[in-house]
């Protein structure tokens, strides 16, 4: 007999255990210990949400600016509003600039200038000086505007001044208060008006020669004059806004100071870190629970597993 019939003999036959032995190996079975768990659901748990919850705050670690830029960036532009603040206080006492108009032409001179004072008495009493000033220099206020409340006041004047007291007008206004705003715009009219003179000259010789017609024209006679006199009364209104210059005045108090909160409250520390404590909970809730399933259901698919093989190896006769 060859070695090969030999071993397909033995694997042929089927050796059973004695009953006696089968008894005895259940109540070992049942009596022993249930074999310890290696792969538990608590387990589990343990590994996979601190895994999570290190995986979410390393992805806000990342994304989260820096406190050292957020630093900077707080620096660069409180430096720049502190800086805008105190120009105007830090700015030392001057006098308003008056543009050279030339002498000889008609020009439209327009000004506008703002001053701030150190409250609402000083305001009321730069309202009455102004237009005593104005008063002094041959002008006069075509409108004043004024009004106070809750420590603040401000005031708005228009005064007309001569072209030639322009400049000493704008000099002591000027000394009301520290100068915060001021805009001169300078228009030739001159050009305008001569042509407006050349063109009253040319309609008045066409009007002489219609009334010397036979019979004169009545109606062209009537609208030449109505023209002729329209252009006059621009002309003069021209030449009159040229004769004074126009100063538009602003009177006010030093604006309020908005409070700038520097720095938190105590609690604010333990308000982050519950804060961030909660972002990563959230995280480890997302990325750890799919985990954490995953895990279960392959430990209870091994679980099963040797179940069946248990249960089978005892079901053998």
């Amino acid at each position: 007999m060859s070695q090969r019939d030999v071993v397909a003999e033995l694997r042929a036959v089927r050796v059973e255990a004695p009953p006696e032995l089968r008894a005895r190996v259940r109540l070992i079975a049942a009596a022993a210990e249930p074999p310890r768990r290696r792969i538990t659901l608590r387990r589990a748990l343990v590994v996979a949400v601190p895994l999570a919850a290190a995986l979410a705050a390393g992805i806000v670690a990342l994304t989260r600016p820096s406190h050292e830029q957020t630093g900077k960036q707080f620096a660069a532009h409180g430096s720049a509003a502190v800086g805008t603040e105190l120009a105007p206080a830090a700015a030392p006492q001057r006098k308003a600039v008056v543009v050279p108009t030339p002498a000889g032409r008609a020009t439209i001179y327009d000004e506008t200038l703002s001053l701030q004072l150190r409250d609402a008495r000083a305001v009321s009493d730069g309202v009455k000086r102004a237009l005593a000033i104005a008063a002094s220099l041959s002008g006069y206020a075509t409108s004043v505007h004024a009004s106070s409340g809750g420590g603040q006041a401000t005031a708005d004047l228009v005064l007309k001044v001569p072209r030639t007291n322009v400049v000493e007008a704008l000099s002591r206004l000027s000394q009301l208060g520290t100068i915060v705003a001021e805009q001169a715009d300078v228009t030739d009219a001159q050009a305008g008006l001569n042509a407006t003179d050349r063109t009253i000259a040319r309609l008045q010789r066409q009007l002489k020669k219609l009334r010397a017609q036979e019979p004169a024209p009545a109606k062209q006679i009537v609208q030449l004059e109505r023209r002729i006199v329209a252009l006059q009364r621009s002309e003069a209104a021209t030449r009159l806004r040229a004769h004074y210059a126009t100063i538009s005045l602003r009177l006010s108090t030093k604006p309020p100071a908005v409070g700038v909160h520097h720095g938190h409250g105590p609690l604010h520390g333990v308000v982050v870190a519950l804060t961030w404590l909660g972002i990563g909970a959230l995280y480890a809730l997302a990325v750890g629970g799919p985990v954490t399933l995953l895990l279960g259901l392959v430990w209870f698919a091994a679980r099963a597993v040797l179940r069946r093989r248990e249960e089978a190896l005892l079901s053998r006769p």
